[in-house]
């Protein structure tokens, strides 16, 4: 009795160990999960006829466990929450939700970075911030699964482990929800052939209708059409910009300054601060990919880490090949005379407004609307979850359908207020974009550091990086403010314009 004891402990250490293991450790071995040493006395009672029925049995589980492999802790209130309730994600589902909230109307403003920065530092800047950005990118989606077993389904959570609870919250949750809540309200702020108090509420009712969609895995369709719609608005308008004439004083040699600031240093000195800033801004989405990635399952033989850089892959190779033609060509099309307060698509209503049919610059312009829309259910989603997880902890049940469409109703008719109210908004994005940069460029980096403890030089890597990233984002929020003093903006409430 004493042998069969033993096998059936050393059975369920068997068990235990394959279900603890770390991922990394399961996957650092080329010959596969490495294998607990087997006890002697129990090889021996296994091999024989008695033990048949107990080897099959433990075979089986293990074979199981293999197969399946878990070993992350689930959270049962992740069940409840729209990010995480659904886990049939996969990478397709990674590349239209990486589409839908990488590309927006913020790259209609990258081509005025170049204004600042010419040619040379135009494209150089663009490039780095590029690869700078994938590699947090990168860094986030491995942080995703931890040693531990925790899956960090939320960046904040991810802060809060890295950081502490209270200095990870004091770091991250404004810029999270800024980036957020935010995104929402300036995407309500594109302007139509509407009156623009009916535009905003057209806009809101068709975002809260969609809105409804339980969780971020059921707005999978709705991210591709925003991809689809995306890409092709990017490319219809450099293509349209450079097929056409040229506009008469087109010229590449001082930036677009105002002119009673035009020969002041410090002017020139903000202007190419706030150039970085556009390029920054124009690619977000870090608040995002944690999310994306929860909706994914995950085990020891596909962790989620997987699929989800495979389809982040593609879907930033598809962003480079809309964000480089759009600020090159643009700016070869229109040089300085960009407008800094429409960007492209006033541009090219302005100086191409006789040359194009009215088909191709009205189905420009519809191709942002619906791209808008799908970028606000996107944005929506952790603020949705945000809500019901306070709801979910204080009455330890799921949030009712009812409350959930309250909840998403709520947040719509907010959004369309601060809209309204605050007008002049947009006029702020570089001073608090601003303070949103760290969650892209800084905050990955010092995260990796302190839940990785990599070796000496990748750590000093990191750092660095992740330094130059805060650096540049008090430069960043110095230009917006130095912008706002000397030029000013026009501050009125309640008169949309």
């Amino acid at each position: 009795m004493s042998e069969v004891t033993e096998v059936k402990v050393n059975s369920r250490k068997v068990a235990e160990a394959e279900i603890e293991t770390p991922v990394a450790d399961m996957t650092s071995s080329p010959a596969g999960p490495p294998k607990t040493p087997k006890s002697p006395f129990g090889s021996r009672f296994m091999s024989t006829p008695l033990a048949s029925p107990m080897k099959k049995a433990i075979v089986s589980m293990q074979g199981y466990l293999e197969e399946v492999g878990h070993f992350t802790k689930l959270d049962p209130q992740d069940a409840w929450l729209p990010i995480t309730e659904s886990r049939n994600g996969n990478a397709y589902y990674s590349a239209f939700h990486t589409l839908s909230s990488g590309i927006g109307v913020q790259a209609l403003l990258l081509p005025l970075s170049f204004t600042a920065l010419g040619w040379a530092w135009g494209i150089i800047c663009l490039s780095v911030a590029f690869v700078w950005q994938l590699y947090t990118l990168w860094l986030l989606i491995q942080l995703h699964e931890s040693q531990s077993g925790m899956r960090y389904s939320r960046y904040l959570r991810l802060s809060m482990a890295a950081f502490g609870e209270k200095l990870g919250k004091l770091l991250a949750l404004f810029p999270i929800m800024y980036l957020s809540g935010g995104t929402c309200v300036t995407l309500i702020m594109i302007w139509r052939p509407l009156t623009i108090v009916e535009w905003y509420l057209v806009f809101t009712g068709t975002a809260i209708v969609i809105a409804q969609l339980p969780n971020l895995n059921s707005i999978a369709g709705v991210s591709l059409i925003g991809a689809i719609t995306a890409v092709t608005y990017c490319t219809l308008i450099w293509v349209l910009s450079v097929t056409r004439e040229r506009p008469i004083g087109v010229s590449y040699d001082h930036p677009a300054l105002p002119l009673r600031v035009k020969s002041d240093v410090a002017a020139s000195v903000f202007s190419t601060l706030n150039a970085l800033g556009i390029t920054v801004f124009a690619f977000r989405g870090h608040n995002l990919v944690l999310e994306i990635q929860g909706t994914m399952p995950s085990s020891i033989k596909s962790p989620s880490r997987l699929p989800m850089w495979k389809g982040v892959k593609f879907a930033y190779l598809i962003i480079a090949m809309c964000l480089y033609p759009l600020a090159i060509g643009s700016y070869w099309a229109y040089g300085n005379l960009i407008p800094s307060n429409g960007g492209m698509l006033y541009a090219l209503n302005k100086f191409h407004g006789y040359d194009t049919s009215k088909f191709a610059l009205g189905f420009t312009s519809l191709l942002v609307v619906v791209n808008s829309l799908s970028s606000f259910q996107i944005y929506a989603m952790p603020v949705f979850d945000n809500l019901e997880f306070r709801y979910t902890s204080c009455m330890n049940k799921p949030c009712p359908w009812l409350l959930r469409t309250g909840f998403r109703i709520l947040f719509g008719c907010f959004a369309c207020f601060i809209a309204v109210a605050l007008p002049f908004l947009p006029s702020l994005a570089g001073l608090i974009g601003g303070v949103a940069v760290p969650i892209t460029l800084a905050y990955p980096c010092f995260m990796w550091i302190l839940i990785k403890k990599p070796p000496k030089h990748i750590a000093i890597f990191n750092w660095v990086l992740g330094s130059l990233g805060i650096v540049l984002s008090i430069l960043i929020v110095t230009g917006a403010i130095w912008n706002i003093v000397t030029i000013g903006i026009q501050v009125h409430f309640f008169k949309p314009q």
